[in-house]
């Protein structure tokens, strides 16, 4: 009946093929019909650990161990969910577990130490924590001080303002992969922490009728891709705004490029170069998927503390025309929430576990009517009845949402209501999906969908403890 789990050897294909929705189909179908088999279970869990839907995979890794307790595969999956739904402790315990049955497995071992590093990293920053107001990065800087040796020769600011030709030169020696001088980057994230700390939670623009603007989805440090959007699409300027919309970094290996880039057009074009916060610029997040290593290894863990304090200064949502909102992850957990509730968050934080702040970065969106447990083990998925009444009630047409890999680089579903954009092509250089933006006209706010596929970058491994987490074998 079920050929494909059957015979484990066809069934397994589906991973070595990338194609986990149709692992996800009949493993399903195998449960189904066998609700006793642990390795159904575990299977399907890497399933969705793969497709990022941790909260799924934790369940079904917990439903196996439920089944058979010495199943080891579980403890590994349940841990693997567990550490990237930030839940560390639980995620130590599971990886002990499998070290203590599997001494020589160098796999493990590694996912245990470094989950360790992590649970002791925190404890200390708990230890040390104090009810006095935390001082930035920026009192303990001494830009006017820092010294730009002679033997650098890569783009400098003119009297610490980003100019275009700044902006060229700057794009050309990432393209080289070369660092700028570490002067100019914090010069950059200083000005950009100002500039971004006076704006609304809730952005608010008007376009005119023969006005666009260009709508990014994530685009997760894959530099090159960013590239390849401005030359099919225009550079920045301020008669071709954009609006990027979260998720800059992780995953890929040239985050900081992308990041300064992306900060670099928002202090040259102020009033025409949006960004939006994503779920990726949050502390969490960007020590289990890669940013914080980078930053790291390319300059300093100060640099890295600079980079958190702006992107806590990041907006959430943004409105145009009054009539399409624009967030990274989606509708709320409950209904009546306004677009003056949204107004009045304060967001220089890191995200909580719930409410509206949550949603707006995390929320996904579903089929059926009605809310259901997310996919990703926090906030929730919502249905087209929810996109409706909120709608409805802020007197909105659609909304534009990112958050999610879509096969052709966009999606459009509760009846033409939620639009998904996603602009990081063949994502983790092995999903296989194009890359997307639109474009909104402000005569009819019908959105225009325009698609492309990923180009040739440097092969540089990115520097995440989780990005085995899509490169996990069956073990």
């Amino acid at each position: 009946m079920f050929p494909c789990c059957l015979n484990k050897k066809p069934c397994l294909s589906f991973f070595a093929d990338k194609d986990y929705e149709n692992a996800i189909k009949y493993y399903s179908e195998a449960v189904e019909a066998n609700p006793t088999n642990a390795v159904y279970y575990s299977n399907r869990s890497l399933a969705y650990l793969r497709t990022e839907c941790y909260g799924y995979a934790l369940a079904d890794a917990t439903k196996a161990l439920e089944i058979d307790k010495n199943y080891i595969k579980g403890y590994y999956r349940r841990a693997t969910s567990n550490m990237a739904l930030g839940k560390f402790k639980a995620a130590l315990k599971d990886y002990e577990t499998v070290v203590k049955v599997r001494p020589n497995d160098k796999d493990a071992k590694m996912k245990y130490q470094e989950c360790n590093k992590i649970v002791k990293q925190k404890a200390f920053e708990r230890a040390i924590a104090s009810d006095e107001i935390k001082k930035s990065v920026v009192d303990s800087l001494d830009i006017e001080n820092m010294t730009i040796e002679d033997e650098y020769t890569g783009p400098k600011l003119e009297d610490g303002k980003v100019t275009a030709k700044f902006m060229n030169d700057m794009v050309e020696w990432f393209k080289d992969q070369k660092k700028i001088h570490r002067k100019c980057a914090y010069q950059i994230l200083i000005s950009a922490k100002d500039l971004l700390s006076k704006l609304p939670s809730l952005v608010e623009i008007t376009l005119k009728e023969t006005e666009k603007i260009s709508i990014c989805g994530d685009t997760h440090g894959q530099f090159y891709d960013l590239l390849h959007i401005f030359d099919l699409n225009g550079l920045p300027s301020p008669a071709n705004p954009y609006l990027f919309n979260g998720d800059f970094v992780d995953r890929g290996s040239f985050s900081l490029e992308v990041i300064l880039t992306l900060f670099g057009y928002k202090l040259l074009y102020p009033d025409c170069f949006f960004l939006l916060r994503g779920n990726h610029e949050t502390d969490n997040m960007n020590q289990m998927y890669g940013f914080e290593g980078e930053i790291k290894a390319k300059y300093t863990a100060q640099m890295f503390q600079l980079f958190s304090e702006v992107f806590q200064w990041l907006p959430l949502a943004q409105c145009i025309n009054g009539k399409v909102l624009v967030m990274h992850g989606g509708l709320f957990s409950e209904d009546g929430v306004t677009l003056d509730d949204l107004r009045k968050i304060e967001r220089n934080r890191q995200p909580p576990d719930s409410g509206p702040m949550c949603d707006l970065l995390w929320s996904d969106p579903q089929p059926q009517n009605g809310r259901s447990v997310s996919k990703r083990g926090v906030s929730c998925q919502f249905g087209p009845d929810v996109t409706e009444r909120f709608l409805t009630e802020n007197k909105l047409d659609f909304i534009i949402r990112s958050h999610e890999v879509k096969p052709e680089g966009y999606e459009v579903t509760h009846n033409g209501k939620c639009i998904t954009v996603f602009s990081a092509p063949n994502y983790c250089d092995q999903m296989g999906n194009k890359g997307a933006y639109i474009h909104l006209r402000g005569s009819d706010l019908k959105p225009e969908f325009h698609q492309f596929t990923a180009v040739p970058h440097p092969n540089v491994k990115p520097m995440a403890y989780a990005n085995s987490l899509m490169q996990m074998g069956m073990m």
